[in-house]
This record gives C-alpha cells, sequence and structure tokens, in this order.
C-alpha cells in the first residue's frame, strides 16, 4: 500500500474521513430493524429479546471421545452443538477404506455406521439441543442417521432442531471434499431440502456457505456475490420440483465467514441481508417475511490464526467475534487458539466459548439494536458492497447461473486471482500480519497440542469390521440395489437411505449404491 492510500481488503478505497453527505440514500427506506430491507436486524429486539446461539465445532477421533467433548461443551454453558467429521466421513469412506488409512479420526470424528452415531449422542437429549453438521457430499446419509438416533429416543423427525452444512456448489468452488458430479449433487440437496419441508420442519436442510470461499483466498464482495448464486441455483432447483418459495425458504441458512477488517465485516453482514431479502422479493416473490430473512451462522476465520505466538490469535478471535455481532449474526462459532496447530485442546477450547460469553455480557453491545447503525463510514460500505455485490451476480447470471460457472471455473479463477493478491501483499509488507511478518519472537513456545491417539484408528477399524460381520449380508445386498434403483430413477432418496441405515448399512456402502450410477466428480485443473 503505497503512503496516503488506503484501501479495505475487498479494495474499496477509504477516504480520511466520512461525513452526511457520504450516506447512502438507501439508509432512508430501511431505518428500522425487523423491517424489509432488514439491513439492521431481521428481528426488531434482535439480542435484547434472544443472543445468538453459541457453538464450539466439535468431533474428535472416536465417537466415545466427541460424545464426552460435546457434554464438556453443554457443560460449560454452550447453547449448540456442531459436529466435524472426519475426511473418510465427508467424501463418503468407512473407516476400513484403504483410502481412509491414516485419517480415520484426524480432522473429526469417524461415522460409519449407525453405531457410531448412537455412541457419538449418547445420554444427549435431541429433542432439548440443536446440532449443526458439517457435512456436504455426504449429508443425506449423515441426516438419515440423526433422525435414526432421535427415533431411538422417541424423538420425532418433526422434533428435531439443526442444520446440515450440505452445500456442494462451494466445494467444487474450494473445499474439495466432492464425490458425485454437480448434477447429481444438486440431485440430493433438492431431495434432502424437500424431504425436510415435509418430514423434518425444524431442520434447516442447507446453510449456504461463503466461508470456505473466504478462507480460500476470496474477499468480502466475493464471498458474498458467490454465495448468493450458488443460492440461487439451489432454489431454482427446488422450484422447478414443484415446491414453492415460502414451503422451504424459511429454513434455508447461510454460513459465512469473519475476518479482521472490522468495519467491513460489519458492513458485509449489514449488506449481506439487504441483498437477500432483494432476491427473494423481487426475484422469487416470496410472501411470508420469513422467506425474506437472512439467518446466517458466522466462524471466525481460522485461516487468519498463525502458528506463531498463538495467543495472539485470541486477540484476532475476539475481535472477529465483536464483528460479527455488531453485525447481527444469528449463531457463532469462536475459533481457538491453537486450530493453526491441531484440533483444539479442551483449555483452548473453553477460552474461544468465553470469549463469546464475555461479548454477550460484559460489553453491553447487546442493549440495544445495531449500535453501529448510522455510522457514516459503514453505511457507505454497506452500500458500496452491495453495488459491487451485484456487480457479480448480474455476470454470473449472464454466465448461465453458479452451476455454468463452477464448471467453466470461473469461481475458482477469481478467488484463486484474489488470493495470489493477497500473498503477495503479506510477501511484500505491505499487509502486516503480528508475530509473522513484523513483530516477531526470536522463538516460539509452542504451546500443548491436543494429539489423536493412532490407536483410535485401529479401534474404530476393528469395531466397523465386528458390525459389518454381524448383519444379514444379503439383506444388506438387497437393500444396496434398492439404493441404486432408486438413484436411477427420479424417487425422493431420503426415505431409502433412512431405510437402509435401520438395516445397518454403513455410510461407505450408500455411497458406493450411489456410485454406480452418478459416478465421481474429475475438476478442471487451473493453474
Amino acid at each position: 500500500m503505497s503512503k496516503g492510500t488506503f484501501k479495505t481488503d475487498s479494495g474499496i478505497p477509504v477516504k480520511e474521513v466520512y461525513n452526511k453527505e457520504d450516506l447512502p440514500s438507501s439508509i432512508t427506506n430501511d431505518s428500522h430493524p425487523g423491517m424489509m430491507y432488514y439491513s439492521r436486524g431481521i428481528y426488531p429486539k434482535m439480542y435484547r429479546e434472544r443472543l445468538w446461539t453459541m457453538r464450539q465445532y466439535s468431533g474428535f477421533g472416536s465417537a466415545e471421545e466427541t460424545n464426552e467433548r460435546f457434554r464438556f461443551l453443554l457443560d460449560h454453558g454452550q447453547t449448540g452443538l456442531s459436529l466435524a467429521f472426519d475426511l473418510p466421513t465427508q467424501t463418503g469412506r468407512d473407516s476400513d477404506d484403504l483410502a481412509a488409512e491414516g485419517e480415520v479420526g484426524r480432522t473429526g470424528v469417524a461415522i460409519s455406521s449407525i453405531d457410531d452415531m448412537m455412541t457419538c449422542f449418547d445420554a444427549i437429549p435431541l429433542d432439548k439441543v440443536s446440532t449443526s453438521m458439517t457435512i456436504n457430499s455426504t449429508a443425506a446419509t449423515l441426516l438419515s442417521l440423526y433422525l435414526v438416533v432421535g427415533e431411538s429416543q422417541g424423538v420425532a423427525p418433526s422434533q428435531l432442531r439443526g442444520t446440515t452444512q450440505n452445500d456442494i456448489l462451494k466445494e467444487y468452488i474450494a473445499r474439495n471434499t466432492y464425490i458425485y458430479p454437480p448434477k447429481p449433487s444438486i440431485r440430493l440437496i433438492g431431495d434432502m431440502i424437500q424431504y425436510c419441508s415435509q418430514h423434518v420442519p425444524l431442520w434447516y436442510p442447507i446453510s449456504i456457505s461463503g466461508y470456505h470461499m473466504r478462507e480460500a483466498g476470496a474477499n468480502a464482495v466475493q464471498e458474498l456475490a458467490f454465495t448468493f448464486a450458488n443460492a440461487i441455483e439451489y432454489i431454482n432447483t427446488c422450484i422447478e420440483r414443484g415446491l414453492k418459495v415460502d414451503q422451504f425458504a424459511p429454513r434455508l441458512s447461510f454460513f459465512f465467514c469473519c475476518t479482521m477488517e472490522f468495519f467491513e465485516e460489519i458492513a458485509k453482514f449489514r449488506a449481506a441481508r439487504r441483498i437477500y431479502s432483494n432476491i427473494m422479493k423481487e426475484l422469487y416473490h416470496a410472501k411470508d417475511d420469513k422467506s425474506l430473512h437472512l439467518r446466517f451462522h458466522v466462524q471466525t476465520s481460522g485461516e487468519s490464526l498463525t502458528a506463531q505466538q498463538v495467543d495472539n490469535n485470541i486477540i484476532r478471535v475476539t475481535t472477529q467475534a465483536m464483528a460479527a455481532v455488531l453485525g447481527g449474526c444469528q449463531s457463532l462459532h469462536t475459533n481457538s487458539k491453537d486450530e493453526a496447530l491441531a484440533l483444539p485442546t479442551e483449555e483452548a477450547v473453553k477460552i474461544a466459548l468465553r470469549t463469546q460469553q464475555i461479548v454477550a455480557t460484559e460489553t453491553g453491545v447487546t442493549k440495544t439494536v445495531d449500535p453501529i447503525g448510522g455510522s457514516y463510514y459503514v453505511e457507505n460500505l454497506t452500500a458500496e458492497i452491495e453495488e459491487r455485490v451485484w456487480d457479480y451476480l448480474k455476470k454470473i447470471e449472464r454466465m448461465g447461473g453458479a452451476l455454468a460457472a463452477v464448471e467453466k471455473g470461473y469461481f475458482q479463477d477469481e478467488i484463486r486471482s484474489n488470493a495470489y493478491l493477497l500473498k503477495g501483499e503479506i510477501d511484500r509488507n505491505e499487509r502486516v500480519i503480528v508475530g509473522v511478518n513484523k513483530y516477531q519472537d526470536s522463538s516460539n513456545i509452542e504451546p500443548k497440542l491436543n494429539v489423536v491417539d493412532p490407536a483410535i484408528e485401529e479401534r474404530q477399524v476393528k469395531r466397523l469390521r465386528e458390525f459389518k460381520s454381524s448383519r444379514d449380508r444379503l439383506k444388506v445386498e438387497e437393500v444396496m440395489n434398492k439404493l441404486v434403483a432408486v438413484a436411477e430413477g427420479e424417487e425422493n432418496v431420503m426415505p431409502h437411505i433412512v431405510s437402509a441405515i435401520k438395516n445397518r448399512v454403513t455410510l461407505g456402502e450408500i455411497n458406493s449404491s450411489f456410485k454406480q450410477v452418478f459416478g465421481s466428480y474429475q475438476p478442471r485443473i487451473s493453474f
């Protein structure tokens, strides 16, 4: 950044000072929380009436360990569970798959069978907690497992509350835990949304996610634009199968990142509500106010955390959490200070949770709704971000929509280009990362880290093999053949996945059945 030149992370020029004349005209018709276009919040009283849901992302090695961490977090005041899965589970492989070797339980909990899911939620009353599951390609199977666990507790599907991430388009764009090609993957998402609208009405079947695109290198404007382009693709999918927008739109949710550009992040969330309500009102003619509400979860930025001077990450997370709250989130996850090095320790997780609790109870930011509303700078930024997002959305529409843009590699190339610019700024010391390229310590003291015991994989594989050997193999094959037949047709797959799980078919076997019909996705290579 040259002397005297200032800009936000999205490249928006920043003036030395902002005054009344910098306020956009849009502020005059959006002056009250809970009113169209909702830039000040989707509810009139916001946190005065109810705080955001405090979630901490959990999932460690075995189902037993995950169950222990869930209980620990609930005992310390967490108000919702958030479940992470290991890579084999995310990519449809059972723990005993040769390709899963060395990855079982590493990035989250290993879930291959109904027994694993039962253990994960043992003694946790599913009618009293909300559970968020970060799962995409195998989301239909994980939700079905959860439904069967609920049934075993006597909890009807209509009582279950929570979210499945289930956003496959961002996997092709940024995260890469895809299995099938885009079109059959979107078919599965449509099946889930339709099934939940009929049978699991309190569940959010999809959390349309900008987070991972932001972590891969997108700026704030790109994060919103690409997320809403994907949302339009999913909404069109549901409408094409005969659903009315107000049947399913109230249970759509979103997931955004919050990084270090404090005021731009607040403005981003405010602009997001304006853009989404406009899309739902003008494009889809939604009648139900709830269909216009952008309900979103925020996670602080994992990419912004440093392995050097890990205690600095507490300050980073606190700053990001404050921006998310001032931006009006409905749910928040605060990262732990040691996540640049390993899965977090219990001590680090507790500090991260306490961060949210201190923001909620000690800072006073929840006493009035949208306390930052009317800021000359923030209102100007909000309008500028909105305008730039609409420019992107119009361009993506001309390309044929999000699916076409993904298949052409447009999103991927845009994100790579921005990531390259960011890396260059860090390398040239134009962007300061404290402890990394400025204010370094001569030596770093590595904190105590959470280590996944390799024996967990051995026990998991042993249990799974015993599970498989105890089944009626002919019945399993019969059910798998039924899944193939359903995938070949147009019938909703969800009831059949639930039935397969009750017949002790594993996640990997369900995936294998679908791959026979759908095939596997081969990404476009771009350098």
